[in-house]
């Protein structure tokens, strides 16, 4: 049976139960609907997540309805509603919560498409208030659960999704598609690896843009630029010709047409991040025109022009194996590498060497396949994930998987030890076992059981895809061998796991056996001694370091403990001190609470940063790594400072684990 079939089979038996429940709810006294209530929302936790299971529902909406499903909450008076309000409820921590706010929102479709005439609301209103719905919830149209959402709702997080998309498919997108266009370049000016999402939302804009009944307005100028990225990028593909139309006009082009059409795919890769699967054909062409053309088209500066010719038999050849329409992307993580200057590095160049050669094993080879298609060969999908690698560091995620260590373990090692990775990459890929060391022990992951995650999602990169699985497995492996230890693990872990760059020295502000505050003064003033330039010396940060947050919702509550890198401290362009990190969970972008708003652009970040002011940064940081024969001058850092510090604490998530000792800063 296929899993479309499968899928099939469930949602029919699970909309069958659906049916019987409602109906006992419907017959039900109101005094007696609150016991079959609970049977109906089971069931409809569900059905939701399931491919059609939002649009069954639509179906049903009227019935679960007049049946009392919304009896005695706000959604039984849709008029009263606030769009704004539905974020909260769709990202809820209470699956309950969600299901009300799904169904409630699939009913007003169904009003909106004159499917239910409701008493209360005309079909306009509903249409108005779905229109603010999508505009405030783009995110979930194209970015797979975060942290968060993944501590917090588990597959309801996929029932949101689900919503949106239908209600994208039904409202369209007029009264949305400005503030789309807005998140998308939000979204990419992050650099992220992953892009599949974006270019199919960019794809339905393109659909929206030929319809001449909707006006983009202000929006306009975004969408084009975001299109012709894909579509439309130089005048040779204007049209979307199709890749052999447009190969046809390549040969027929002198070596001035050949340059024009080389700066205008450079510009747009560099101006948005996206590859055009015509940029990929032009690149193959320009193979034997010369190093000249190849560099303009992947838009070199001088340092990634002598890279290019300095490895140019390299490059040709990751070009003629990595580069095509189906893999266009990678064009602009082998012109970043090049940008990075790593193959200057001597194990780099001859690692990708053996990368090339690489014999894959049989499952790798299912692995790639199954998630990326036949398109290219499994070999060619691992090549162009390692190219985007290695020249988006900082674009890697963890996808909707709880991996953040490896993710950023991957992260890392290409910001830093690229040769490391690639060694990784070749053991996991050829011989489906990666081995690390902890504390002088070999430590196999064929030989291991499940990690911290149980199951592993496919929405990540190639690379990723391959490695992930067997680095989540070791790093569940020392977290087993640290059982009995005093203190948190991550104080072996990291140094370990990660590199031998990572700080020795170790603190950590949480007790870890009741999850009460301690210590927090010390742990503050030893951290602006550490990484702050005005209490270390002004040294820069070195290696980049592991470090852990609490992560907080955007009203200020504990989500979960999260890994994260710290790259850099310093002085932003409005002379504000502030750390810039790396942070695994496909957005950056994201607001803590009580003003601590996470930044991506704006405040000096560099593509694939997140950033935030130093002191609130530190709100957020439980442990850090530091070098134990470097001190800062701790005790300079004044009361006043710490005092704003521990407010923001105080007021997130230390709300509920004050000590004793931890309500003042002296």
């Amino acid at each position: 049976m296929s899993p479309l079939s499968s899928d099939s089979t469930t949602l029919d038996r699970r909309l069958a139960a659906l049916d019987d429940a409602t109906g006992s709810l419907a017959a039900a006294a109101d005094f007696g609907k609150q016991v079959k209530l609970t049977r109906v929302l089971g069931t409809l936790r569900r059905v939701l997540p399931l491919p059609g299971g939002c649009a069954a529902v639509r179906a049903r909406a009227a019935g679960l309805e007049s049946a009392g499903l919304f009896l005695g909450t706000d959604w039984a008076s849709p008029e009263i509603l606030i769009p704004a309000l539905s974020t909260g409820s769709l990202h809820s921590p209470n699956p309950d919560t969600v299901v009300l706010e799904t169904v409630s929102d699939l009913r007003l479709l169904a009003v909106a498409k004159g499917e239910y005439v409701h008493p209360t609301v005309s079909a306009e209103y509903a249409h108005n208030h779905l229109s603010q719905v999508l505009a405030t919830n783009l995110s979930l149209l194209f970015t797979p659960p975060g942290e968060a959402e993944r501590a917090q709702q588990g597959r309801m997080a996929l029932a949101s999704r689900e919503l949106l998309r239908l209600l994208v498919q039904e409202i369209g997108y007029e009264k949305v598609l400005e503030n789309l266009i807005d998140e998308i370049w939000r979204i990419l000016r992050q650099r992220p690896i992953q892009v599949d999402s974006v270019k199919r939302m960019i794809t339905q804009i393109a659909v929206a843009r030929a319809n001449p009944d909707i006006d983009l307005g202000a929006g306009a100028l975004g969408a084009d630029r975001l299109i012709s990225s894909l579509y439309s990028t130089t005048d040779a593909c204007r049209e979307d010709p199709g890749i052999e139309v447009y190969l046809a006009r390549l040969e027929a082009m002198d070596d001035a047409a050949l340059q024009s059409e080389a700066t205008g795919f450079a510009r747009s890769m560099h101006d948005t991040g996206l590859v055009s699967p015509y940029h990929a054909t032009l690149l193959r062409h320009l193979l034997d025109r010369g190093a000249h053309l190849l560099s303009e088209a992947m838009g070199l500066s001088s340092t990634g022009r002598d890279c290019l010719l300095c490895y140019h038999e390299l490059v040709r050849t990751l070009i003629e194996r990595a580069v095509h329409p189906e893999t266009a992307q990678c064009v602009y993580g082998l012109a970043s590498m090049l940008e990075r200057g790593i193959l200057y590095q001597p194990p780099v160049a001859p690692a990708i060497w053996r990368q090339l050669r690489l014999e894959l094993s049989a499952d790798s080879r299912a692995r790639l396949s199954q998630v990326f298609g036949p398109a290219v060969d499994a070999g060619t999908w691992l090549l162009s994930g390692v190219l985007s690698i290695l020249g988006l560091p900082l674009g890697v995620g963890q996808g909707d998987n709880p991996t953040c260590q490896s993710a950023r373990a991957l992260s890392m090692w290409s910001y830093n030890d690229p040769d490391y990775l690639l060694q990784t990459v070749a053991w996991a890929a050829r011989d489906d076992e990666v081995v690390m060391h902890f504390e002088g022990q070999a430590i196999s992951s064929r030989e291991l059981g499940a990690g911290v995650a149980t199951t592993l999602a496919f929405d990540l990169d190639p690379v990723s895809l391959l490695v992930v699985p067997h680095l989540d497995r070791i790093y569940a492996e020392m977290g087993r061998r640290c059982i009995g230890r005093e203190g948190d693990p991550h104080r072996w872990i990291n140094p370990e796991f990660h590199g031998w760059w990572s700080g020795r020295g170790f603190r950590i502000n949480v007790d870890v056996a009741t999850g009460a505050l301690t210590d927090l003064e010390e742990f503050l003033r030893h951290f602006y001694a550490s990484y702050h330039p005005f209490y270390n010396g002004n040294q820069p940060l070195v290696h980049p370091q592991p470090a852990g947050i609490a992560v907080t919702d955007s009203a200020a509550r504990f989500v979960g403990w999260h890994a994260i890198t710290i790259l850099r401290v310093s002085l932003d362009p409005q002379d504000q001190m502030r750390v810039y990190f790396y942070n695994p969970n496909n957005d950056s972008g994201q607001d803590w609470g009580d003003g601590v708003v996470v930044g991506t652009a704006g405040h000096g970040e560099r593509p694939g940063e997140a950033s935030l002011p130093f002191e609130q940064f530190t709100s957020r940081l439980y442990i850090f790594h530091f070098d134990p024969l470097e001190h800062g001058e701790s005790a300079s850092v004044t009361p006043d400072e710490l005092e704003r510090v521990t407010g923001y604490i105080h007021r997130s998530w230390g709300a509920d684990r004050l000590g004793a000792s931890e309500g003042t800063v002296t």
